[in-house]
């Protein structure tokens, strides 16, 4: 009987950690589309349009995807097993192919440390401003403040009468 018990525990734990694994793999297939739309997003806008924002309070093209790069490689360094990209993201001095080149090295960088996780690592809670939150959260979070950036420079995009690259959601 106990025997049987454990048996059973074991494969339920396998069937558990399988399914972590499939969160990583599921996840850097997203964050990929993610990459390859961002920068598709950036290579659209005209690079004399780069320092424009709609209005003056608000961040222009350039340094929304500088404020991208700089939480990419922020949540990548401090909770994951990332290493930095090595850029100056305060720096707003780059051209359009540097900062698409930036764009592509800081999602590559942000990949890596995602593969690098374990599946007994999605569970560990770290520190965090909003409270604690789990390794699996702040994956997710990468993504989604990415969207939300990318969000708003495709309305940039539009402002200037450009159609976005078409969606990739997976």
């Amino acid at each position: 009987m106990m025997k049987g018990i454990l048996v059973l525990c074991l494969g339920l734990l396998n069937l558990t950690l399988l399914g972590q694994s499939g969160f990583i793999e599921e996840s850097l297939e997203k964050w990929e589309n993610s990459k390859e739309y961002t920068i598709e997003v950036a290579e659209a806008m005209p690079e004399e349009a780069y320092d424009y924002k709609p209005t003056e309070d608000q961040m222009s093209f350039k340094e929304q995807l500088l404020h991208m790069m700089g939480n990419i490689n922020w949540l990548s360094i401090t909770y994951l097993p990332g290493e930095s990209a090595g850029f100056d993201l305060k720096s707003t001095e780059y051209s359009k192919q540097e900062i698409i080149g930036m764009l592509r090295k800081t999602y590559e960088m942000a990949g890596k440390a995602i593969e690098k996780m374990d599946v007994e690592q999605l569970d560990e809670k770290v520190e965090f401003f909003a409270g604690p939150k789990t390794k699996r959260q702040i994956m997710t979070l990468l993504n989604d403040h990415s969207t939300h950036h990318r969000g708003q420079i495709i309305i940039y995009l539009r402002m200037k009468g450009i159609n976005p690259p078409r969606y990739r959601g997976w």
